[in-house]
């Protein structure tokens, strides 16, 4: 998977795939998703980057100086998509995720989904994933 995305069976990129997954999840879970992501896929990590995630409501607060309430507001979110997430990347990749690191920045609007992955060499063939 370094540095390029193969196409999956329906023609879309595993980066495309990637990306859009992350943006459904965040859609259902917080009632608008992101406008813009991209996924780079990189050996044992993607990150999936998201611009323009707030909704109206967290603008508004971050104009009301409450930008902290917002990023603990996020966190929370993200947290709870843990396991949907974790779980979209192991199916669409095929590959065990070991780290989940999630966080966002207020201004510029951005948030990034990052993904560590079991690395190959560790993947015992006669097991499936892990050790």
């Amino acid at each position: 998977m370094t540095g390029s995305s193969p196409l999956a069976p329906n023609g879309q990129s595993i980066a495309a795939r990637l990306s859009n997954m992350v943006v459904g999840h965040m859609s259902s879970y917080t009632g608008r998703g992101p406008t813009r992501a991209w996924t780079s896929i990189d050996e044992d990590l993607i990150c999936v980057v998201l611009r323009d995630t707030l909704t109206k409501g967290e603008r508004s607060l971050v104009a009301d100086n409450r930008s902290q309430l917002v990023l603990d507001m996020r966190k929370a979110y993200q947290n709870t998509m843990r396991h949907d997430l974790v779980g979209g990347v192991e199916e669409i990749t095929g590959r065990k995720v070991i780290a989940f690191l999630s966080d966002n920045h207020i201004d510029p609007d951005i948030a990034i989904e990052s993904f560590v992955l079991e690395p190959i060499a560790q993947i015992d063939p006669t097991r499936g994933h892990g050790q």
